[in-house]
């Protein structure tokens, strides 16, 4: 027992010791840090320069975040209502601390701990006013060590009030706006010392999430984060509950802007270039817009304004229908324009990259490349009539063509695709699997759920524009590498390079058979071509007379919605019409909206470029084809159509020789007494 209690006496010593002497190293670590605090001196309180965007051209873009200032007051300016709101919801401990707030850190490190990740934030309003000035916005222990050594200099040199008086000259309350003066004027149009109560705490709950919580974004977490403000100030003792009471109740008017949004160039593609910049990034919207980068676009402004004026001119008395459309260059996937609406002061939400419809029969091509890889060649004969389906579950399907019109006959893969014959398409797809065409058009990009069902053949698949573009931009240029893209390069505020957009080398588990690539993309050109009409007319007819050059492509329709996908060597461009409640589109004039807008930009995109032509690769052969039988044309053929296939694919017979064959028997018959009795029986 004894020499337990020495052994225990001795540990509790030896633990002694050692606390003790961690203890001293700690408190000689934190004077070490002051001191060197101290050398280093104070801080600079200049702030970074608002984030700049530049056009494809390299000319700065004009018209983002319309209400983008700085303006500096002093604290005796501002409201108490605005202080009060601030330090009840961001810091209310913050004149009685040296920089931090060890019970809000201590809470914060448990909710992390838990996690296992930074999932909780503990900082002060010294400590943000660090990271506004200093740092980036990334969620990394370092950033955070960082910002607390910044806080300390902070802390040492420059007064509470000073502090405070900065923070709330820079922080960012979203569109633009650094700074509760900035803020005050874009959403009230008022100077900050007029706030009320009820705006001044609407305001200090932006800065949290400015995407998020401003009121001009979401209402309802903007009008949900101001309550629990005024609940804290109320707790705090800074305002009595009938002042609450009548904040929470009051009517806000907010400044519209409307008019100046009008002027900026491309909007919709403005905001996608802040979302991909911070997906590049790895960092917060809000970061973006605030950090002071230069971000190079791909934006070309006379696409821009050519697609604008053509949407307006279309649309010109239009009810609702919505529309959508992007254009992207050909060879390298950079956005040279986009329209996520018609109207982005009526509504900011972009259909091109937001929203996913059933994209119909513009999905064809990419079912009609992985039938080339599969025996099938561009002359391949199928025949057109209603058919129904028998699967391996026992269900039956039976789709329906375009008005119910069939051929009733064999057609080859180019007219089918030309005239969007649904029954050709269903037994390609059954007859190489659903699988196969699932495969495909994973190599094509589109990482979606996709339906393992007959009827995807036809367009079943809920796809964005963006990715139905860029899929196309794919398939004509024959390479998977081929990427989406609005940015070309991001530096900061130095020129310092942070990004730089370069194809990839390669697509890890994706390769594209150019050949079958060029044979679907030549076919295309077919829904212009008046001599693969059949039993319709091809589904690009009813704007083939506005077209002066070569260009190919695909429409598609559903109930809801209406596609136009189509390129020249140079520009792919994807339309979409339709209503945003996917109710059904009763009007004809509905499904023209798409071609319509489609050929009308392309046509002035396009008027001062030279004329190009899509480039075969070696080992495909072009030759001309009697669309009807898909045999060789001949002086006799009524139609010829250019097809490029395989040189083993290339056919033998021309339709000259179906058609002497059929003479020789017709005049075998005509001398033949028994033919003639049998023909005057009838008679």
């Amino acid at each position: 027992m004894l020499l337990f209690i020495r052994l225990s006496w001795k540990w509790v010593r030896r633990s002694f010791k050692a606390f003790f002497t961690l203890g001293i190293l700690g408190v000689i670590a934190v004077l070490g840090l002051l001191a060197y605090a101290i050398v280093l001196g104070p801080p600079s309180l200049s702030t970074a320069q608002n984030t700049t965007y530049y056009l494809a051209d390299g000319e700065v873009m004009e018209g983002y975040d319309v209400g983008a200032s700085r303006q500096w007051i002093s604290l005796d300016e501002m409201p108490e209502e605005v202080i009060d709101a601030t330090l009840a919801i961001e810091d209310h401990r913050f004149y009685n601390h040296y920089g931090f707030d060890f019970k809000r850190v201590a809470s914060a490190a448990l909710t992390d701990l838990k996690a296992m990740r930074m999932v909780e934030g503990a900082s002060t309003i010294t400590q943000q006013y660090a990271r506004n000035l200093y740092l980036s916005h990334e969620k990394t222990w370092t950033r955070k060590l960082k910002e607390a050594f910044y806080a300390i200099r902070l802390e040492i040199f420059y007064d509470k009030d000073e502090i405070l008086e900065g923070y709330l000259n820079t922080i960012y309350y979203g569109h633009g706006a650094y700074g509760i003066e900035s803020a005050s004027r874009y959403f009230f149009n008022k100077n900050a010392g007029d706030l009320t109560l009820a705006e001044a705490t609407m305001l200090a709950g932006v800065p949290k999430g400015p995407s998020y919580y401003s009121p001009l974004a979401d209402k309802d977490n903007a009008e949900s984060r101001q309550e629990r403000i005024l609940s804290r100030m109320n707790d705090l003792e800074f305002i009595t509950n009938s002042e609450k009471n009548e904040a929470v109740t009051a009517s806000l008017d907010y400044y519209d802007h409307s008019a100046e949004e009008a002027k900026a160039v491309g909007p919709y593609f403005q905001d996608e270039v802040v979302r991909e910049a911070a997906r590049l990034l790895d960092i917060e919207v809000e970061a973006v817009e605030s950090g002071g980068f230069h971000i190079y676009t791909t934006l070309n402004p006379d696409h821009q304004n050519e697609l604008e004026a053509a949407l307006d001119e279309e649309f010109n008395g239009a009810a609702e229908i919505e529309t959508a459309a992007v254009v992207m260059d050909n060879n390298t996937g950079a956005v040279t324009a986009m329209a996520g609406g018609r109207d982005y002061s009526a509504s900011s939400f972009n259909r091109v990259t937001q929203s996913k419809r059933m994209v119909g029969s513009t999905i064809k091509p990419f079912l009609y490349y992985a039938a080339l890889n599969n025996g099938y060649s561009p002359l391949t004969m199928q025949e057109s009539k209603p058919t129904t389906f028998e699967l391996e579950d026992g269900d039956v399907y039976s789709p329906s063509n375009y008005n119910s019109y069939y051929a009733n006959d064999d057609i080859t893969m180019a007219q089918a695709l030309a005239l969007s014959d649904n029954i050709y398409a269903v037994k390609t797809h059954l007859d190489i699997g659903p699988k196969t065409f699932i495969d495909t058009l994973r190599d094509f990009g589109f990482n979606e759920d996709l339906p393992a069902v007959p009827s995807l053949a036809l367009g079943t698949a809920s796809i964005s524009l963006y990715d139905m573009v860029n899929g196309y931009s794919k398939l004509t240029g024959g390479s998977p590498k081929i990427q989406k893209h609005t940015i070309s390069k991001i530096t900061d505020h130095r020129e310092n390079v942070l990004y730089e957009y370069e194809e990839p080398e390669s697509v890890e588990g994706k390769k594209l058979d150019k050949e079958a690539a060029f044979s679907v993309t030549h076919m295309m050109t077919g829904i212009f071509d008046s001599a693969l009409n059949g039993y319709m007319n091809v589904t690009g007819s009813s704007i083939a007379d506005q077209l002066s050059r070569t260009y190919g492509g695909k429409s598609g329709t559903t109930d809801s919605d209406s596609w136009m996908i189509g390129f020249s060597p140079q520009y792919v461009m994807g339309v979409w019409s339709g209503y945003d409640d996917n109710r059904k589109m009763t009007q004809p004039r509905d499904q023209q909206y798409s071609k319509e807008l489609w050929a009308n930009t392309m046509e002035r995109i396009h008027e001062d470029l030279p004329v190009a032509a899509f480039t075969p690769p070696g080992d495909l052969k072009g030759v001309y084809i009697n669309p009807e039988s898909g045999k060789l044309s001949g002086p006799a053929c009524p139609e010829e159509r250019l097809v490029y296939v395989k040189k083993k694919d290339v056919p033998k017979e021309t339709c000259e020789e179906e058609d002497s064959d059929i003479k020789e028997i017709e005049e075998e018959l005509e001398k033949d007494p028994w033919y003639r009795s049998i023909v005057d029986w009838f008679q």
